[in-house]
């Protein structure tokens, strides 16, 4: 990777500032920005408090008449503009990622270009928003159902994945004539300042897109008096379940709609007939990705008895080649991970549970780094059995048959990703039919995402759908009716 060139405004020692009516607006109030991969700080964030939430929400209202009237081809080159900015500053937003978050180049361009092709899918997708006219019952009537865009829509993103999980929560409501703010991470802001930026430079009117970030003691009033707003209409959320359900708490209150991509706990499911290979790499991929830090990663390896030897032995020989081995250290966001991480192991092994893969006594280089780890002989009474490592661990179980299989694919109060591995597409499609689960793919790994498909889950994984199909999330309908 080429050295790249930094914006001026994020150039180090700099403040990262939010972008309100699509100025830079730097704020007094600051928070830390650390470099998990150095362990230390890497730079401040300008501090959103309720007067700025206010001050972007009054922004995006201000710009919403005209942009909704704007003509979807406007909309679209806008949209492509972007999508191509995205990939002129490639080099400097991998390396934002890169410092904010740990991840790998590798992993941050593939971030990248998921957010490059869902902007260019949507952009196709702009002019095809249409009314209907159903035939009614009584003569001489008639009618027309619109649909319309809601306003001001908030979206919410996390830290680990901006360039596709902050760009779709903004770039598909402004495809319906909606206007927008991102409240982004504060783990990651730079990212997320990074697409703003992006936007505004391909000519995204001002106020359209407004990028705020605030300090965690902050992040309950600010996100409250986001919700709340008369003038937002509608919010997404993408995070874990235990603030998903505190954020639909208070939209409920405001009887405001929400979409909630939450946490998982995604099973990849092995059987008898699967190429044993193929399978252990989606399940050493899909496990320790980005250090396991993806909602949709696997967590519970489940593989039928018949082949349960060869699959070990070939799960631990590919992750000896894709990471090293597992005394490979893996750098998670902050050390309250790794910490989690070790305790479900621990709690495992105080309960019968035997390390298949990994060691936990290794030394670490700092406390945001860890091995991978994979766990046999887990129970129910486990707190790994049920909890969200969102980490550097997995579960691997044993099963008798396609049913005790999906069974325990189901067992859990999530229900977000799945795979299956088997050389029947018949059989696969079966077991992935039963299992309760917003994705399920067959021979590839939990962690797949493309701009044509609906994303969510179900159960504790959230409602409502992302994807460049579902505009209609955006859009509210308006019947009108008139007789002769």
């Amino acid at each position: 990777m080429t050295t790249p060139t930094i914006s001026e405004a994020v150039a180090p020692g700099a403040t990262v500032p939010l972008i309100i009516g699509n100025k830079d607006v730097t704020k007094s109030k600051t928070f830390d920005v650390n470099n998990p991969g150095k362990g230390c700080v890497e730079h401040q964030c300008s501090a959103a408090v309720v007067e700025d939430a206010t001050l972007a929400i009054q922004s995006a209202e201000a710009a919403f008449p005209a942009w909704s009237s704007t003509k979807p081809a406007t909309r679209r080159d806008i949209l492509l503009k972007t999508a191509d900015i995205f990939l002129a500053r490639k080099d400097e937003f991998v390396g934002y990622m890169c410092e904010e978050t740990g991840s790998q180049a590798e992993f941050a361009e593939f971030i990248l270009m998921l957010g490059v092709n869902l902007l260019k899918d949507v952009a196709g997708k702009v002019s095809g928003i249409e009314a209907t006219s159903p035939t009614l019952v009584q003569e001489g009537t008639g009618a027309l159902v619109y649909k319309q865009p809601y306003g001001v829509v908030l979206g919410i993103a996390p830290w680990n994945a901006p360039y596709i999980l902050g760009t779709r929560a903004v770039a598909l409501p402004l495809a319906a004539g909606n206007t927008t703010i991102l409240k982004g991470s504060e783990l990651s802001p730079k990212c997320f300042w990074a697409i703003g930026d992006a936007f505004r430079q391909a000519g995204l009117p001002d106020g359209c897109l407004n990028v705020i970030y605030s300090q965690p003691s902050d992040a309950p009033e600010v996100t409250t008096a986001l919700i709340a707003h008369p003038a937002v209409r509608k919010l997404s959320f993408t995070g874990s379940t235990i603030i998903g359900r505190k954020v639909a708490l208070i939209a409920a209150q405001h009887i405001k709609p929400v979409i909630l991509e939450l946490g998982g706990k995604a099973p990849t499911v092995v059987l008898d007939d699967a190429d044993i290979e193929k399978a252990a790499l989606g399940a050493t991929l899909g496990s320790f990705i980005h250090t396991g830090q993806v909602c949709m990663c696997t967590e519970r390896i489940i593989v039928h008895r018949n082949i349960a030897d060869k699959f070990r032995d070939a799960l631990k020989a590919t992750i000896n080649n894709v990471l090293g081995g597992p005394s490979t250290q893996l750098v998670a966001i902050n050390p309250a991970a790794i910490s989690k991480n070790k305790e479900l192991v621990q709690d495992a092994i105080s309960k019968g549970g035997k390390v298949l893969i990994g060691d936990l006594d290794m030394q670490a280089t700092s406390d945001t780094r860890m091995g991978a780890v994979v766990v046999e002989n887990v129970t129910e009474d486990m707190d790994i059995y049920k909890t969200e490592s969102f980490g550097p661990t997995a579960s691997l179980f044993v099963v008798d048959s396609d049913e005790e299989a999906i069974k325990l694919a189901n067992d859990t109060e999530y229900g977000l990703s799945a795979s299956v591995y088997t050389e029947s597409l018949a059989r696969g499609l079966n077991v992935a039919k039963k299992i309760d689960s917003g994705a399920v793919h067959i021979n590839s790994m939990t962690v797949h995402d493309e701009a044509a498909l609906p994303h969510g889950g179900v159960k504790s994984s959230g409602y409502g759908r992302f994807g460049t199909n579902m505009l209609d999330e955006f859009l509210w309908t308006k019947s009108v009716t008139w007789v002769e």
